[in-house]
C-alpha cells in the first residue's frame, strides 16, 4: 500500500473537525454552547497534528482519541484539545502560558490563535523534540523551556491566558499569581480518578472565580521539590 500524502492528511483532518463538531453538539448540554469558535476550528483545520505524534502514529493523527506519544505520557483527544482551546478563547495580541508541551500540538493551535505562546515541559526529551517540531512546522511564536510548569514562566508574566495539560486538585498559586487580572486558565481539576475541565477567571480585584464544565481524565501535574 502506498503511503499517505498531505492531500490524503488533509481530508482526514477535515474529517476530525467534522467529528469535533458533532461531539461537541452531543455535549452542548454540559459545555454551555452547541458550537466551538470559528476561530478555533479554523485553527484546527490549518494545524497538521500528523506531524506532532510518532511517525508509526502519523495515519491515525486524526482519529478523536489520543494517542501514545512516550514516557507514559499522551496527546490528548483532539475534542478535548479543540474544547480546551475555546474554553480558553485566546485572542490575536494575547501572551499565552501553556504548562504540558508534549510534541507540540496544543502549542501549535494556540500559536495560530494568540500573540505569543510560552510551554513549559517538564520531560526534556519532549522540549527538544517539540522544537524542531514545531519549528519544522514554521510556528516561530512559541517558546519552550524544560521545567516544573506548576511554577509557571515568572519571567514573561503576566499572562492574559494559562492552559494546563495535567490534573492537580487546585490550580498551583505560581500560575495564579503570573495570571493578569481578567485573565483566565483552563486546566483539569480534581483527584486522580475524578476531575471537571475547569475554567478559572481573575477579576480585576485579583480574586478568582471557578466554573467546572466536563468530567475529564488527564495524567496527574508532576512538579519537581
Amino acid at each position: 500500500m502506498r503511503p499517505m500524502t498531505e492531500e490524503h492528511l488533509a481530508v482526514l483532518r477535515r474529517h476530525m473537525v467534522e467529528l469535533i463538531a458533532i461531539h461537541v453538539d452531543l455535549a452542548s448540554d454540559e459545555i454551555g454552547k452547541e458550537a466551538l469558535g470559528e476561530r478555533v476550528m479554523a485553527a484546527l483545520l490549518r494545524v497538521p497534528r500528523h506531524r506532532f505524534v510518532p511517525a508509526p502514529l502519523a495515519p491515525h493523527a486524526y482519529l478523536d482519541t489520543p494517542l501514545p506519544i512516550g514516557f507514559d505520557k499522551t496527546i490528548s483527544q483532539p475534542f478535548i484539545a479543540a474544547l480546551m482551546t475555546d474554553l480558553l478563547d485566546p485572542q490575536g495580541g494575547d501572551a499565552v502560558l501553556e504548562v504540558g508541551t508534549g510534541l507540540g500540538y496544543h502549542a501549535a493551535v494556540l500559536a495560530e490563535l494568540a500573540g505569543r505562546v510560552w510551554s513549559v515541559e517538564i520531560v526534556e526529551e519532549f522540549a527538544g523534540e517539540a522544537k524542531e517540531r514545531l519549528g519544522r512546522a514554521g510556528y516561530g511564536n512559541v517558546a519552550i523551556r524544560v521545567g516544573d510548569g506548576s511554577r509557571g514562566w515568572a519571567e514573561h508574566a503576566p499572562f492574559d491566558r494559562i492552559l494546563v495539560a495535567a490534573a492537580a486538585r487546585e490550580p498551583p498559586k505560581a500560575l495564579l499569581d503570573q495570571l493578569k487580572p481578567g485573565g483566565r486558565l483552563v486546566m483539569p481539576l480534581g483527584s486522580e480518578d475524578e476531575q471537571k475541565l475547569t475554567v478559572v477567571e481573575k477579576g480585576a480585584d485579583g480574586r478568582t472565580t471557578s466554573r467546572a464544565v466536563l468530567p475529564v481524565r488527564f495524567g496527574q501535574l508532576e512538579t519537581v521539590i
